[in-house]
This record gives structure tokens, C-alpha cells and sequence, in this order.
């Protein structure tokens, strides 16, 4: 079964996921320094590790932590975004606009 954020996109594919459960500290390296980049932050490999953001114990990347969707969906106790009477809300279309795969997911997820 696929592990999927509140959002929509899909955890078996994070590198933030994976380099934790491989204990993978050359995917950390690489994606500290692509998301570095991409996002003009400073995140360092040690911020690259999440156990998903739908788990309440353990170590979530730090966008996790601040986090529209998350916070909202734990609100509602929600399992996603999908589930939601709102859905979807605008800040999640603005969202899909970037990332259009995580709308096909939590689509089938309606």
C-alpha cells in the first residue's frame, strides 16, 4: 500500500522518506543540495529524513511542521486532503498547479 501525505504526494517516492529508511546519507547529501536550490533555503542533510507526515511519532522533514495542509487535515481528523467536504479547497488548487500528480492521488482517493 502506498504511503501518502495529507497533500497528496506520495511518501515511497520522497527522498526524505527513503534516505530514512535506508539510513541513505548520499541521497541526504544530493537532496539537501537539490532542495537547497530549488526552494533558496538552507537544509542540510540532516534535515532530510521523515518517517510521513500522517505519522504523529517519529522525525518529519521541517516543512512538516508548518504546514497548511497538515494542520488542517489533523483538525478534521482527516486521513487526507481527499476525504475533506472542502476538497478541493483553493490553497490546494494553487498547490496542484505545482504538483498535478498529487491531485490524480488524492482524486482517487474522493
Amino acid at each position: 500500500m502506498t504511503k501518502i501525505a495529507y497533500c497528496g504526494l506520495d511518501c515511497d517516492t520522497c527522498p526524505a522518506f527513503i534516505a530514512l529508511g535506508n539510513n541513505d546519507d548520499k541521497l541526504r547529501e544530493k537532496t539537501a543540495a537539490e532542495w537547497s536550490k530549488i526552494y533558496s533555503a538552507d537544509i542540510k542533510k540532516e534535515d532530510i529524513n521523515c518517517v510521513g507526515c500522517t505519522v504523529d511519532k517519529g522525525v518529519h522533514f521541517s516543512h512538516c511542521h508548518e504546514c497548511k495542509y497538515r494542520d488542517c487535515a489533523r483538525s478534521k481528523n482527516l486521513e487526507n486532503c481527499g476525504k475533506c467536504s472542502d476538497y478541493p479547497c483553493q490553497d490546494l488548487r494553487d498547490f496542484f498547479k505545482y504538483v498535478p500528480e498529487a491531485k490524480a492521488v488524492l482524486d482517487r482517493c474522493k
